[in-house]
């Protein structure tokens, strides 16, 4: 693995395996240390929603995720009488050409994590367990890290250490990072359990208006386990053996044939709403858990930490490889807002859930979140059906100028941006590393043929759009505008000139974005160059 690896990423959960992957993706020399001596056995975070499928499917896991996992099943409310009640809690819609992800996968989280690593080790790398962080330094060449190894304490270099260890984080803590927030009032248990007597078509719920006797029952799709839930008082002890989760079931549920033959997996936790006061100090970042914790309602955790480290991890490469500093500033300007919509949202599903309402719509799949007043996004004249610059790039089905089937979103797949011209002359695209571009019309390499695309994206003839790496529209321009969108892209992008940024500052309207070319040196990397 090397002894000076650019990045150290500390904690190897979702959030961590992820940016793991986009760094081997894209060349960067790495280590990626857990603490635990083996990999986290629970199922906690197990639905994998709609743009995290995309963002999955882009890292070349998504097929393996619907291998081991499967859909939600519907909800089966136990009535006390003796009767049930199915319904179909997650607003259901068929897929779409441009969303061609529409409903949540169950998978728990343990499984998700191994295809992670599966993926990891294909890439080359694997995770170091049983290697604790145990303290670090930086200065305006790197960080000084210390490791607790199971040979003994270990020093290394890096340029970047990134805190992906949970809602407790040591990363975090050593910044003196502020962590407010609430404690919500709410303890739960979860429990991974081997259950005998409920059939496993239904995710069954008890009690659903009585707090102090509510419990749920989940089969977890890719396993013969249920997922238990309840509820349980603020304070006291809570007994999680087979025989004490046993009572819980039977005593709550009215089923005296229920039997727990086994538990897997089992914890007691208080439900928290935290956002980090800031998600960087330096040369250090944070993601997933460590900068933020939800509650479990609305499936948001897993996913927005993983979403993090997706956004992190193409930056982190990309000034690795010569691009501005600056750029990993938008990090949290992109990340943190959508962070604490998505703490306002779980925390309105919770209180839903304790009236009784489990219902969940559009708005958990994260397939509207977008960076609008990002830097990153160039703004463009509002007009009506076209794409707003900052969302998200829908997919769309094309044909090949050879005639073959393509979706829009294989030319997307990769490391790369890309730029698409509708209808346009290809001779007036920017043409650098790091950019691919395809024209889609008549003469174009790609074909419109049943009009998904304009659609989907309402351009005109003779419009050109710039996708990010992560799938995120960062400009609309005509090919009259055509050296903005070609300033704006090599902006960011390594090999960028101060003769093309003068052009730039010349051409680009002012966004008031947190960095310029000139200031791109920050103080930690100021004898380095950019």
């Amino acid at each position: 693995m090397g002894t000076t690896p650019e990045v150290v990423i500390c904690g190897a959960g979702a959030a961590g395996l992820t940016l793991a992957i986009e760094l081997a993706r894209r060349g960067v020399s790495f280590r990626l240390v857990e603490q635990r001596e083996q990999p986290f056995h629970g199922s906690r975070g197990k639905g994998i929603q709609p743009r995290s499928q995309e963002v999955f499917e882009d890292m070349g896991i998504l097929d393996r995720l619907f291998a081991v996992g499967g859909p939600y099943p519907v909800s089966r409310i136990h009535r006390a009488d003796g009767s049930s009640l199915d319904a179909a809690v997650i607003e259901g819609a068929p897929a779409t050409p441009a969303e061609p992800y529409r409903q949540p996968l169950m998978v728990p989280q343990f499984l998700t994590e191994a295809v992670m690593r599966d993926r990891l080790a294909e890439l080359g790398h694997r995770v170091e367990f049983g290697h604790g962080l145990i303290g670090f330094e930086q200065d305006a060449s790197g960080v000084t890290i210390r490791l607790a190894t199971p040979t003994g304490e270990q020093t290394l270099q890096t340029r970047y250490l990134v805190g992906a260890d949970g809602g407790r984080s040591f990363v975090r803590q050593v910044l003196d990072i502020g962590f407010p927030g609430k404690t919500l009032g709410v303890r739960a248990v979860v429990a991974d359990i081997v259950l005998k007597g409920l059939p496993r078509d239904a995710w069954h719920s008890f009690n659903e208006d009585d707090m102090a006797r509510r419990i749920s029952l989940c089969p977890l799709m890719g396993t013969a386990l249920f997922q238990l839930q309840a509820p349980v008082p603020l304070d006291g002890d809570v007994d999680l053996s087979v025989d004490g989760l046993a009572d819980m079931v039977r005593m709550r549920t009215g089923r005296e044939e229920l039997a727990v033959l086994d538990v897997h997996w089992a914890s007691a936790y208080r439900m928290n709403a935290r956002l980090a006061d800031r998600y960087r100090d330096g040369r250090v970042f944070l993601i997933g858990d460590a900068a933020h914790t939800h509650p479990p309602t609305g499936g948001q955790g897993l996913n927005t930490s993983a979403q993090d480290a997706y956004n992190l991890g193409w930056k982190l490469a990309a000034v690795l490889k010569g691009a501005p500093q600056g750029l990993l500033d938008t990090y949290e300007e992109e990340r943190r807002p959508i962070a604490a919509s998505m703490l306002g949202l779980a925390t309105t599903l919770l209180a839903q859930a304790q009236r009784g309402d489990n219902r969940r719509g559009r708005d958990v799949q994260q397939l509207d979140l977008a960076y609008p007043e990002s830097s990153l996004t160039l703004p463009a004249d509002p007009r009506s059906g076209r794409i707003a610059p900052g969302s998200r790039a829908p997919d769309a089905p094309l044909q090949g100028a050879g005639g073959q089937r393509v979706r829009l979103f294989d030319v997307l797949r990769g490391t790369h941006w890309t730029v698409l011209g509708y209808a346009c002359d290809r001779s007036n695209a920017p043409a650098r590393a790091g950019v691919r571009v395809h024209v889609i019309g008549p003469a174009g390499d790609l074909h419109d043929v049943e009009g998904h695309f304009v659609e989907a994206y309402g351009v005109q003839p003779g419009e050109w759009l710039l996708i990010r790496p992560d799938g995120y529209v960062a400009a609309v321009v005509d090919t009259s505008r055509i050296e903005m969108l070609e300033a704006h892209c090599g902006k960011h992008l390594p090999g960028w000139t101060a003769l093309h940024h003068a052009r730039d500052r010349l051409r680009v309207p002012d966004r008031g974005a947190p960095y310029s070319f000139e200031g791109s040196l920050d103080p930690y990397d100021r004898n380095e160059g950019a």
